[in-house]
């Protein structure tokens, strides 16, 4: 029965503007592909064990990330831009990527929001004294 079945619908980075984006723009696709790839991180951290379900997660967290990379490398303004890699850096901490939080932590050209996100996570704090 065709009648009951429901089509999935598509993530936020899967739905394409055909218009470019300006910074502004920008900044709030980031914001909103981050919400969503958030409720993916706590699904992929409550799915522990259950390996099938944690692949299909982990591969949609997977084209969010390259989705918001691929936004942030378009914004032009510094500010906007460091406030957008915070919102990814949050990201890559919760789902333990810390490699890839580590090389955006040095993208971020205000020395103030880089601290500041040292001291709201650790954990780049510690491995940014070992680099």
């Amino acid at each position: 029965m065709s009648w009951f079945r429901k089509d999935p619908h598509p993530d936020v980075w899967e739905i394409a503007g055909d218009e470019p984006l300006g910074d502004i723009d920008a900044a709030h696709r980031i914001r909103d592909i981050c919400a969503a790839a958030d409720a993916i991180a706590e699904k992929m951290a409550a799915a522990s064990g259950r390996y099938a379900e944690k692949a299909v997660d982990a591969a949609r967290y997977e084209a969010a990330i390259k989705c918001v990379l691929e936004v942030a490398m378009k914004i032009s303004d510094d500010a906007m831009r460091d406030a957008s890699l915070r919102q990814i850096i949050g990201l890559c901490v919760k789902v333990e990527h810390l490699k890839t939080a580590h090389v955006l932590l040095r993208a971020i050209r205000s020395e103030r929001t880089r601290a500041e996100l040292m001291a709201d996570h650790p954990v780049l704090r510690d491995q940014d004294a070992a680099s």
